[in-house]
């Protein structure tokens, strides 16, 4: 699987869950396992707000775009995150930065 990333500035986090070709993202459940090899399922027609690209096998292996929200003033690592290549089953490691330092609001 080769997850890539587009950083938007919104409110909310990502958590994503990796089970071979299934994603859980914030909770909700999307299979891939079905997907044959060199086919794509167009842009829009997976029911989640955080992907932002078709989802394509490409020899064999899932890739796909997820939205990467963050604060008003994000880290490098956030702003220009590197894509996750074959990660490991499990939670994955979502580029962010601390909940503090995303937006410094004076009231």
């Amino acid at each position: 699987m080769r997850i890539s990333f587009s950083p938007q500035r919104r409110e909310g986090s990502l958590k994503v869950v990796k089970d071979g070709d299934k994603l859980r993202i914030n909770g909700a459940l999307f299979s891939f396992i079905s997907l044959p090899d060199g086919a794509t399922i167009p842009y829009g027609n997976v029911p989640c707000e955080w992907i932002a690209s078709p989802v394509e096998r490409i020899d064999g292996e899932i890739h796909l775009t997820l939205i990467l929200p963050h604060g008003s003033n994000p880290s490098q690592a956030v702003a220009f995150p590197e894509p996750l290549t074959d990660p490991d089953d499990g939670d994955l490691a979502i580029p962010s930065d601390p909940a503090e330092e995303m937006d410094n609001v004076d009231t």
